[in-house]
């Protein structure tokens, strides 16, 4: 593919603007990223990112009772909605280009001057703690959520983004305030305009933000990534599956090899002719999902097969995905399986920048994290450059006993016979 045209700027408050022109879209994407997530928190307002991104859209200086901004961008017909994550905290709304400026306004606006209405926070605790609640009874998302526990433990990696339910029933106003006020500055702000309006909008975009808080960005905990032996954490659910994640500690999103990383992902659990898939689901009827993933965060990383499986069937699966992970220790990739891979992929990748939005959450999540604006043709590139014996170099490193981790939620377990399996391998 050929590459897409971006500019980059940073402004005198140190803000960082990406402009992306797609002269054929028919609307344009605004979103503001902020380095603020749950890696940014202590324990003591653990999810104070979460509902802060809640906070923002319940009323600003401008727009002081909730449903305002709702409504004004349900009137553009606009897209609109917000996500936090680990490392960062997102808001944007997408709209047909006649309402770029109208939806720059109101983005920045919430962004910007919110005024956090005591009496909204006490009504949006109850919404999240629901949201939690929600995602304890996804068995197949909670369990990632456990995987990521086992990883990191107590230590913000390892916290849900969410929040801790204490926490999110005692956390005041003041402890959102003072949160804001440290992580949201120019400096760690990065605002990304995408779709199809004529114009550089650089000056206009400056106007809004011209008045962002200065600062020393802050920067977040150094997550501990170490392990001696291999991990487990199993929860009793009655549920009528039996989900888990089994995967490895892996490389961060500054290692050159995460192109190789995600091949091994692909190459395991990346479509319905992958490894895991045809053996788990086509060969042994174990399951119906079965997939795999990589997690590569500024400095820790994980890979991992996913699955929702017949319960009898538990130890047997876990056997097959180790044998796998040994496989590609031993044995080179072939080459046509390596570029069916590259293929998927890529091809992936190239259908996830199709709109204006995914687009402008591409560019702007590599720049949040990395500093750097990566290039989807660069990205593609690398991605081709990536050898048989990288990938087996890689699974060497990254497949060890000691880097193991398996999280599991179900009614029943034998859970002698799984920690047997983890310490037992020759991998």
């Amino acid at each position: 593919m050929s590459d897409i045209n971006h500019k980059k700027t940073i402004f005198p408050n140190g803000l960082r603007y990406i402009f992306i022109p797609r002269p054929q879209s028919l609307a344009t994407t605004v979103l503001v990223l902020v380095a603020a997530g749950s890696e940014y928190e202590t324990k003591d307002i653990s999810g104070v990112s979460h509902f802060l991104e809640h906070l923002c859209f319940k009323g600003t200086t401008k727009r002081p009772k909730s449903g305002l901004i709702a409504s004004e961008l349900d009137a553009l017909g606009a897209r609109y909605n917000a996500f936090t994550a680990n490392e960062m905290t997102g808001y944007f709304a997408k709209a047909a280009n006649k309402n770029f400026e109208r939806i720059l306004e109101i983005v920045a606006d919430l962004y910007l001057h919110p005024t956090i209405d005591q009496g909204e926070m006490d009504k949006e605790r109850g919404v999240i703690l629901e949201e939690i609640n929600m995602y304890e009874d996804l068995p197949m998302e909670k369990v990632k959520e456990n995987f990521s526990e086992l990883l990191y433990g107590d230590q913000p990696a390892g916290w849900s983004v969410a929040g801790d339910k204490e926490v999110i029933r005692k956390i005041k106003r003041e402890d959102v305030v003072a949160y804001r006020g440290k992580h949201y500055l120019a400096s760690k702000t990065t605002v990304v305009v995408c779709g199809g309006i004529e114009e550089d909008p650089e000056k206009i975009v400056w106007k809004h933000f011209e008045s962002m808080p200065r600062g020393e960005a802050l920067k977040k905990e150094k997550t501990v990534d170490e392990q001696s032996e291999p991990q487990i954490d199993l929860r009793t659910k009655q549920t009528d599956q039996f989900h888990l994640v089994l995967g490895s500690r892996g490389i961060d999103i500054f290692d050159p090899r995460r192109y190789a990383l995600a091949l091994i992902a692909e190459i395991l659990g990346g479509g319905m002719s992958s490894r895991m898939f045809v053996k788990i689901r086509d060969e042994m009827g174990a399951a119906y999902y079965v997939r795999s993933g990589t997690d590569e965060s500024s400095d820790h990383g994980s890979i991992f097969v996913a699955a929702g499986i017949d319960r009898s069937k538990t130890t047997e699966v876990c056997r097959a995905i180790l044998a796998e992970f040994e496989d590609l220790k031993i044995n080179l990739v072939s080459e046509d399986e390596l570029a069916k891979a590259k293929e998927h992929l890529s091809g992936n990748l190239i259908l996830q920048l199709e709109t204006s939005d995914d687009i402008a959450l591409f560019f702007g999540s590599e720049e949040i994290v990395t500093g750097k604006v990566l290039a989807p043709a660069e990205a593609l590139r690398k991605i081709k450059e990536v050898t048989p014996e990288d990938i087996r170099s890689l699974a060497r490193e990254i497949f060890q006993k000691n880097r193991l981790n398996l999280a599991a939620i179900g009614p029943d377990f034998e859970e002698k016979a799984l920690r047997d399996i983890l310490q037992s391998t020759k991998i």
